[in-house]
């Protein structure tokens, strides 16, 4: 039966194996003119990632094969999933343009694109449930009713414009398909799956496959190549293929039967795989909730304005730190804003003494010095060797209770503490107690020896039951270390010889490695280098930094062997549309000619952030990994960037290691230590007495195992052989395709930015 003057098409149910169902009340009539929306409203069943106004469908006007989808919310994402070659047959030209199915073991639909005489159409859902088109015409503006059980699933997590298509003006098979909305969008095609964060873009073809939350409600775009007409939903089963339909065709969907059911048991036996880590991916950060008794364990993420409020849960700022009766502050940096800072931390204002251990110098240290509060102490360490910084962010907070010590990647600056992707650790100590003075840790003997090498200038300071002590590196002997969950990772500069080789850079990151014993799964596995400013390079040290970062073994004594370094690196379109346009490219500031040199092109990947809602907030953390899936072997939050000043390099005959410059970081390492007590400089009750016993290992103690917050495991905190790490970006991360390019802070970029701007 042919379709009325005013229908042309309808929506088709599906089965899991991408069948046409024969229930006709499910199927809902397609009129010519209307704009198609799948929102959450109308959708019959629950989830939350849905959008009440998820995504619209526009036809291109000069291709019958394509259309223009839209995502339509900026807080969510649409997948897509490509498979082989899938046809859905043919169609009246200009009327239908193809199709999305839905296949699901529960519920299913298939979608049915139409044309609006090639006008444009945006759709959209409103709250009351009526879709309310736009079109170039505005004779062709109307109203129409889709009820909630016309669609079989609803989902807070899709958004009201959750992504677009556009048609290709000479390609009709394919349309470029745009994320409008702010959580992810899957595709995959030939077996490749991509996903696709806010505002990026893809051309997709027919029988591409889009997944509109990665891992749930998965779509097939379907582009017809021929003509045909469709029966009425309410007096026949199946559609009518036209009887002057071409021999081949007929042969092209019997093959695509076939090829249909195949790709959804192939699909099905994948989602059934990777369902969870998927889920757990999306917006993980906000089950990032771990423990008091774990909360040294791990590192936070710090608090980034505009972003939605799920991605900064568990987040920390400069308040969240330094508060409580603090007695004496060293607070350790590259770069100070004296006024910003005592705006942003009142509470620095009440500490007796503090010491502002710094890298500034001319101009900006004249004006710490004049906006300094009176009894504050300023000190830039030595730097022997030119070209070296005072790069290392830490603080140190002494409090009657014990110490606080806190190792980070933010400079003391407005941006880095507002716009940036950043990380913290922290952990309080105790006093030691009589009996215990001289008992020392490896924890303890690496940081007395770093503060040592900072040569501050050694003042007196009062403190309770103590009097008048002596404030110098030895003065941090007097604390109890034992519980300390991470291992120190410091640099300084000098040449560095004998057994002071191994102190030092990732010197000192090889020694420690070559103590540690890891799971079988990290033998050979791949490492991560991500960081936000680049020194010159050359691919001797790289393998010499490899070397260092692939050290250990494995449970049977033998060594993990070298991994396959990635470097996470922002594009410049990621530069271009971030939280602060082309002006986060100042903090990452590397020139063309360390940047683009030929070897690095095998290492690029993608800064991609999804799932801790910081595609858009600029990196200026720095960590270094070695991964298996979500599994990390260890991780470094470091203030060292990727470069030779930073971790040093070996000279003669590799009997000398040479650093410029002064850098910390935290190693998280894999532990069958359990740790007796938390313990707390600033909290009332038993957890701010000294009850933090020594960690207990134990012959028969599991291993802790560390995880990323895209693991399956991330959401149990509570078990104690997990430890969480909120990796912001993804793991494996994606790597640079042709069209991306690294950014680099001395070119010039003429496409505006979200702010209008060009660069410089």
């Amino acid at each position: 039966m042919q379709t009325s003057s005013s229908q042309v098409g309808f929506l088709v149910p599906l089965n899991d194996a991408l069948k046409e169902e024969e229930d006709n009340t499910r199927r809902i009539e397609i009129k010519k003119g209307v704009v198609n929306v799948i929102g959450r409203d109308d959708l019959p069943f629950s989830d939350k990632r849905l959008s009440r106004k998820h995504l619209s469908l526009t036809p291109l006007p000069h291709d019958h094969a394509s259309v223009q989808l839209i995502v339509n919310e900026r807080r969510n994402c649409f997948g897509m999933r490509f498979g082989p070659g899938s046809d859905f047959g043919s169609c009246a030209m200009g009327v239908e343009l193809g199709r999305l199915k839905y296949p699901s073991a529960v519920n299913s639909f298939e979608h049915i694109i139409n044309r609006a005489k090639d006008k444009k159409i945006d759709i959209f859902l409103d709250y009351e449930g009526t879709l309310s088109p736009t079109v170039d015409d505005p004779d062709h503006a109307f109203r129409a009713a889709l009820l909630t059980d016309d669609l079989p699933f609803s989902d807070k997590r899709l958004s009201r414009k959750h992504l677009s298509l556009t048609p290709l003006p000479h390609d009709h098979a394919s349309v470029q398909l745009i994320v409008e909305g702010t959580n992810p969008v899957v595709i995959r095609s030939k077996d490749q799956r991509k996903k696709l964060l806010s505002r990026e873009k893809l051309t997709i073809r027919d029988g591409d496959i889009i997944e509109l939350i990665p891992g749930h409600y998965l779509y097939k775009y379907k582009a017809f190549d021929g003509v045909t007409k469709r029966s009425s939903p309410n007096t026949q089963k199946r559609p009518l293929i036209d009887k002057v339909e071409d021999e081949s065709i007929k042969q092209k969907r019997l093959r695509q039967v076939s090829e249909d059911e195949s790709l959804a048991r192939r699909l099905q036996t994948e989602m059934n795989g990777d369902i969870q880590d998927t889920e757990s991916s999306v917006e993980a950060i906000r089950y990032f909730k771990p423990p008091k008794d774990k909360m040294s364990s791990t590192f936070r993420l710090m608090r980034v304005k505009g972003l939605q409020p799920w991605a900064n849960t568990s987040s920390v700022s400069v308040g969240d730190v330094i508060q409580g009766n603090v007695l004496v502050a060293v607070l350790s940096n590259y770069m100070v804003d004296m006024d910003w800072l005592l705006s942003a931390c009142p509470t620095l204002k009440n500490i007796p003494q503090v010491l502002v251990v710094h890298g500034e110098s001319d101009g900006r240290l004249e004006n710490m010095k004049r906006s300094k509060p009176a009894n504050w102490i300023l000190h830039k360490p030595p730097l022997p060797i030119a070209w070296g910084t005072h790069h290392s962010k830490a603080m140190f907070l002494v409090y009657p209770q014990g110490v606080r010590i806190i190792v980070h990647t933010a400079n003391l600056i407005y941006v880095d503490w507002n716009n940036k992707s950043q990380g913290l650790w922290m952990q309080d100590f105790p006093w030691k107690k009589q009996d215990n003075l001289n008992t020392g840790s490896a924890f303890e003997t690496d940081l007395v020896d770093y503060l040592s090498a900072l040569k501050w200038p050694e003042f007196s300071v009062k403190l309770p039951e103590l009097g008048n002590v002596s404030f110098n590196s030895s003065f941090f002997k007097r604390f109890d270390y034992s519980s300390a969950t991470v291992r120190l990772i410091a640099s300084v500069p000098g040449y560095h010889t004998g057994s002071n080789i191994k102190k030092w850079g990732h010197m000192k990151l090889r020694s420690v490695l070559q103590e540690c014993v890891f799971d079988k799964e990290f033998q050979n596995s791949p490492l991560i280098y991500q960081f936000s400013s680049l020194g010159s390079l050359d691919e001797k040290w790289m393998t010499e930094f490899a070397f260092s970062m692939s050290s250990g073994v494995s449970d049977d004594k033998k060594p993990l062997g070298l991994g396959e370094p990635l470097i996470v690196w922002p594009t410049v379109e990621d530069i271009r549309c971030s939280l602060e346009g082309y002006a986060a490219g100042s903090c990452v500031p590397s020139p063309q000619k360390n940047v683009e040199k030929a070897f690095l092109k095998k290492y690029w990947a993608k800064w991609k952030a999804s799932h801790s809602g910081r595609c858009r907030a600029m990196p200026h953390i720095k960590t270094f990994t070695r991964y298996n899936g979500q599994n990390l072997a260890w991780f470094l939050l470091t203030s060292s960037n990727l470069s030779k000043a930073a971790w040093g390099a070996l000279q003669k005959n590799n009997t000398q290691l040479m650093i410029r410059s002064y850098e910390l970081g935290v190693l998280f390492l894999p532990s069958s230590a359990t740790q007796a007590h938390a313990f707390s400089c600033t909290e009332n009750g038993s957890t701010s007495e000294n009850k933090c016993g020594p960690s207990i290992k134990t012959p028969e103690a599991k291993r802790t195992k560390l995880v990323s917050l895209a693991s399956i495991h991330s959401k149990r905190m509570d078990l104690p052989d997990v430890i969480t790490l909120p990796v912001p970006y993804e793991l494996p991360p994606q790597r640079y395709t042709s069209e991306d390019v690294p950014w680099s802070w001395d070119r010039q970029y003429k496409k505006r930015d979200v702010f209008g701007q060009v660069w410089p």
